[in-house]
C-alpha cells in the first residue's frame, strides 16, 4: 500500500490520470449527482436554481448576509450569486437594505415569503441527506463528516485566494 502511495507522490513519465480513480474527479462526480438530486426537489416545486436555493438556505441559516458573504460560504462566483440574488429579489422572495458597516454593500435578508420557502424546504433537505447517507452506518457518517472537513480544510489551503468556479 505504502508503495501505491508513493507512486503517486512521483508519477513516471508519461503518466496517465485514470478519472474514474481519480479522487478530484470522484469528489466532483458524486457532489454533481447529489446536488442534482437534491435539485429536483426545490426546481420542481419552486422553481429554484441550485445558486439560488443556496442563497436561500444561507440566508435562512444566517439572518442576513453580504452577497460576498454568501459567494465564499458556497464556494460560487460573485457573479452566480448576484444573478441568483437579482431573481429571488424580482420574485420577492430577497431583499437588500444598506450594510451600516460597509456602505459599498448591501445586506441581504429572506421576505417573509422567502422565509416561507425556507422553512417548507429545510425538512425535505434534511430528509433527502438522511435518505442519501443512510447507505453507511452512523459511525461511517461520522468518519466521512470527519474526512469531508479535513479534505475541505486542506484543499482551502490549496486553493489559490479568490478562486472559485461557476
Amino acid at each position: 500500500m505504502a508503495q501505491q502511495n508513493t507512486a503517486r507522490k512521483q508519477p513516471a513519465s508519461g503518466a496517465k490520470v485514470i478519472l474514474e480513480g481519480f479522487l478530484p474527479y470522484r469528489l466532483n462526480v458524486l457532489a454533481s449527482l447529489t446536488s442534482n438530486a437534491l435539485a429536483q426537489i426545490y426546481a420542481e416545486r419552486f422553481g429554484l436554481s441550485i445558486p439560488a436555493w443556496r442563497v436561500i438556505a444561507t440566508l435562512g441559516q444566517y439572518e442576513h448576509r453580504t452577497a460576498r458573504d454568501i459567494a465564499a460560504h458556497g464556494v460560487m462566483h460573485k457573479s452566480t450569486i448576484s444573478r441568483a440574488v437579482a431573481a429571488l429579489e424580482q420574485r420577492g422572495l430577497v431583499a437588500r437594505r444598506p450594510n451600516p458597516a460597509d456602505r459599498r454593500e448591501e445586506l441581504l435578508e429572506l421576505t417573509p415569503e422567502g422565509r416561507e420557502i425556507y422553512e417548507a424546504l429545510a425538512p425535505e433537505a434534511l430528509a433527502f441527506e438522511e435518505r442519501f447517507v443512510s447507505v453507511l452506518t452512523e459511525e461511517e457518517q461520522r468518519i466521512l463528516a470527519s474526512l469531508i472537513d479535513r479534505l475541505s480544510g486542506h484543499a482551502r489551503q490549496l486553493a489559490p485566494e479568490g478562486e472559485v468556479e461557476g
